[in-house]
């Protein structure tokens, strides 16, 4: 009496393979990366008291 193992009615990977140009998945990863850097830049001018311009040295003053 053996039987097989029922199948998964759900697959373990996601449906976003990487293409090449433009995909959903290169737009998920670039707005993430741009959120992290976005943040970065609130961190640096809440800690250093001036902006990311004069802070970065991009900006006299």
């Amino acid at each position: 009496m053996s039987s097989a193992p029922p199948s998964p009615s759900t697959s373990a990977t996601t449906g976003d393979v990487p293409d090449f140009g433009w995909s959903a998945y290169a737009e998920r990863v670039n707005g993430r990366f741009a959120m992290v850097g976005f943040a970065a830049i609130l961190l640096i001018e809440g800690l250093s008291g001036q902006t990311f311009l004069h802070w970065a040295g991009l900006v006299p003053g």
